[in-house]
């Protein structure tokens, strides 16, 4: 049986996707919250720039995977405009619900799916733009995850990956203070789990750092791959372009 990583836990590979979407039912309805009391609110800049990155224009058509509660579905849907397209998507029901109620709540709809982005459900070539927001570190088989969305990129379409990544070097030590310290005690006040959020920080710890990641999309699909370090490298954003 082979093997993989679930935080610092050496787990069955078939054993992961579940554990991984029991701590996301547990987050899932304070998942907002704790995201402004962990980055201080950044992540609402990170995501800012993440879409303006993808310079979308009307007509577009997107794919969102690890859409989760849906911000950047819905800043994305504001782009397409009524030609374009978003579709919105996770593997985890509960998060997906909850970013579908929210979207009709502010009174956009848009296609909802619960998919796998390692046996994605859409044709060759058919999207513009491809984006996954803190979701990659969580799939099994990154690399199989990443010729997916190559796959259903036209030729020239854009992949963007933001993802928590390796931190400058001087900041390390604080870092990993806050993320082994302050953040699991955050879960259990904020949402009542410590565990998920002990299981966040260790993932990011296992996820590959800036360079290992360009590689990889490199080697899946992806002929031209950057990125861009936001907040000392507590994430980047990574840009693909398909062959």
């Amino acid at each position: 049986m082979s093997t993989t990583h679930f935080g610092f836990e050496t787990v069955e590979e078939q054993d992961k996707a579940r554990r991984v979407r029991g701590v996301f039912d547990s987050v899932a309805s304070k998942y907002d919250v704790m995201n402004d009391f962990m980055s201080a609110g950044l992540h609402r800049a990170w995501k800012a720039y993440t879409v303006m990155v993808a310079n979308l224009r009307e007509g577009d058509q997107v794919l969102d995977i690890a859409g989760g509660t849906g911000d950047l579905s819905l800043a994305f849907a504001k782009k397409v405009g009524a030609t374009g397209r978003v579709v919105h998507t996770d593997i985890n029901e509960a998060m997906l619900r909850v970013g579908r109620d929210r979207l009709i709540d502010k009174g956009v709809v848009l296609p909802t799916l619960v998919c796998d982005a390692e046996k994605l459900p859409f044709p060759d070539g058919h999207f513009d733009l491809v984006s996954v927001a803190f979701g990659l570190r969580n799939m099994t088989h990154k690399d199989q995850a990443l010729a997916e969305m190559c796959r259903v990129l036209r030729p020239g379409g854009r992949l963007l990956v933001l993802e928590f990544s390796k931190i400058a070097q001087p900041l390390a030590k604080a870092y990993d203070w806050y993320s082994f310290n302050v953040l699991p005690r955050l879960g259990q006040f904020v949402a009542g789990d410590a565990d998920s959020y002990r299981y966040l920080a260790e993932s990011i710890r296992m996820h590959p750092g800036q360079e290992e990641l360009k590689a990889l999309m490199q080697n899946n699909g992806f002929g031209h791959v950057d990125y861009h370090n936001m907040t000392g490298g507590i994430v980047a954003l990574h840009m693909g372009i398909k062959c």
